[in-house]
């Protein structure tokens, strides 16, 4: 099969989040089953400082955006079996950043309209396209309309995966016809149509053979309402194309017995002891007064909602009974907070406002307890990592940690691998923070709850296989199995 990825970042070059590692994770594992994958990306500042030697210049174009018109380059670079095209335009993206610039959908107007005609520069004969989120949200529609004759006759199947359905890529319609080069009757009959806006995800929805997201709870969540930012309605019209496929762990990048961050490495026989070894070399990093002490971990952004507000609420109560390390920056209020606790409880209580790979992957193999209190997760993958380096997540019974944590309630010892609580609030927060305390005093307990979270399984091959087979249902119905 013939797969293309379009998204706005992608590890190993790109990523503010979740989704970099998801695109580049299922990727491979399909790339690692034979078939054909490619991810397009934007060729960001970070990637071409670093490629721009390296990759292939494979084709040059004009990209017509009504009376614009916008020079595009397109560089071509393999890794890890997957080939990579990124899209060159400087004044759109050689930038500091990815998001968040007022300009934010001309640039990635731009970038849909010169995936387009990538696609038919390149004659790429591809099965299926899979978008992720708004930023390649407007493809699927011009695909099958204004520019369907560019690709050559053959038709590809689309896929859409919500990530965040916060952001929506909401904007004036008037940029339908000034950006897109598109009739305002897609507005008009409702396609593009949300909110009073136009919306790339919006039509990505409509538009896509089928819609997925990253946990089966949060597609029930999303067809309630909960967490769906006013996009239920519009999901549940297209119900019986929507399905949840759990999220996956890159098992190599996450890896306590190779990980070369951490010292000692260790497996499931060997966690207990060299985990110690990892927390006191960490509360020594940190200056911490009593190493012994349980360690609580966190390691995310600092946003309301992950739940920061109320890991900071319970840092006091925790202090003196265990250690905390924070990771992570967002909010200025939250960081503020943050640092001041640190400072007021040094001895108990550390913080890093930053995303450091290297510190994160410390803290997952250094932890006994990981504390993920978020108000929604569509899926999550810190609570995988927990699993994979044997410290036990607090998690939220919502989104993906629902799927991915059993969590212990005094009856379930033989396959608990951490602990849940359900009402948002500080004190549903502090009753499953003191029970993980008593479970570390109980050291048979404890032992049973680290080698059930260390057997876990959380690999990409069952996820990349439900992907699989939803590609395959939608070219068998339709007639068009191209693949071998």
């Amino acid at each position: 099969m013939n797969i293309m990825m379009i998204s706005g970042e992608a590890n190993p070059f790109v990523k503010t989040g979740g989704l970099a590692d998801v695109v580049y994770s299922l990727s491979q594992s399909l790339a690692s089953k034979g078939h054909d994958v490619s991810i397009v990306l934007p060729f960001y500042k970070k990637i071409k400082d670093k490629l721009q030697y390296e990759a292939e210049l494979v084709s040059t174009f004009p990209v017509y955006m009504s009376w614009r018109v916008q020079y595009c380059g397109v560089f071509k670079y393999h890794y890890e079996g997957i080939s990579y095209y990124f899209i060159d335009n400087e004044q759109y993206f050689y930038r500091d950043g990815l998001y968040g610039f007022d300009d934010d959908t001309e640039r990635f107007a731009y970038f849909d309209l010169a995936v387009v005609e990538l696609i038919a520069h390149l004659n790429l004969k591809l099965d299926i396209i899979h978008v992720h989120d708004w930023q390649a949200g407007m493809i699927p529609l011009l695909l099958k309309t204004d520019y369907r004759l560019k690709v050559n006759e053959y038709e590809p199947k689309y896929v859409l995966t919500i990530h965040n359905p916060a952001f929506q890529g909401k904007f004036d319609p008037y940029y339908l016809g000034d950006y897109f080069n598109l009739s305002q009757s897609y507005y008009d009959n409702g396609t593009v149509r949300f909110d009073n806006c136009a919306s790339f995800l919006k039509s990505a929805i409509v538009m896509c053979d089928k819609i997925t997201t990253v946990s089966p709870t949060h597609a029930r969540e999303l067809l309630e309402g909960n967490h769906a930012y006013g996009l239920e309605t519009i999901i549940r019209l297209r119900e019986h194309d929507f399905v949840g496929i759990l999220n996956g762990l890159d098992y190599e990048e996450f890896n306590p017995e190779t990980d070369k961050y951490i010292s000692p490495n260790y497996n499931i026989d060997t966690a207990y002891k060299a985990k110690r070894e990892n927390k006191e070399d960490i509360c020594k990093e940190y200056g911490f007064k009593d190493p012994s002490l349980p360690l609580f971990g966190v390691v995310s952004r600092l946003t309301s909602q992950k739940g920061i507000a109320l890991i900071l609420d319970i840092v006091p109560i925790l202090s003196g009974r265990a250690n905390v390390i924070i990771l992570g920056c967002g909010q200025r209020e939250l960081e503020d907070r943050a640092t001041f606790l640190s400072r007021c409880y040094a001895e108990n209580v550390g913080v890093c406002l930053s995303y450091n790979n290297p510190l994160a992957h410390k803290i997952y193999a250094a932890s006994d307890f990981f504390l993920m209190p978020s108000e929604f997760e569509p899926c999550g993958i810190s609570q995988m990592i927990c699993h994979r380096y044997g410290t036990l997540p607090i998690v939220r019974h919502t989104g993906g940690l629902i799927d991915t944590v059993n969590g212990y309630d005094n009856k379930n010892l033989e396959f608990a691998d951490g602990f849940h609580f359900e009402e948002y609030s500080v004190q549903a927060l502090i009753h499953p923070c003191f029970t993980a305390l008593e479970v570390y005093r109980d050291i048979e307990k404890y032992l049973v709850m680290q080698e059930n979270a260390m057997r876990r399984e959380h690999t990409w091959d069952n996820s990349s296989e439900e992907y699989l087979n939803l590609y395959r249902e939608i070219l068998d119905f339709n007639g068009l199995l191209c693949y071998t």
